[in-house]
């Protein structure tokens, strides 16, 4: 269960329900953060997707999720890359 915990990258407290933020999201994103490799929150996951035209293009919102994901776990000091989906 804690695959996605150990990081050496800042970690950040959040203003409101998570739970509640998660419940809001499009049925694809929340299928996406299930499977993710990072614990992203609510709140960041759903202005990459809004950014990224998810109502519009679920895929390449979907597209650009992954690829930040694997910007940031290159960055990443505690994995050094390894394990990134591929």
């Amino acid at each position: 269960m804690g695959r996605n915990l150990n990081s050496s990258l800042k970690g950040r407290r959040r203003q409101g329900s998570a739970m509640q933020a998660y419940d809001a999201l499009p049925p694809e994103l929340r299928q996406w953060l299930r499977s993710a490799a990072l614990p992203w929150s609510p709140a960041s996951a759903s202005w990459i997707w809004k950014k990224a035209g998810g109502a519009r293009d679920p895929q390449a919102a979907l597209a650009r999720l992954n690829a930040v994901e694997q910007a940031t776990l290159r960055r990443d000091r505690v994995t050094g890359g390894i394990g990134l989906p591929t």
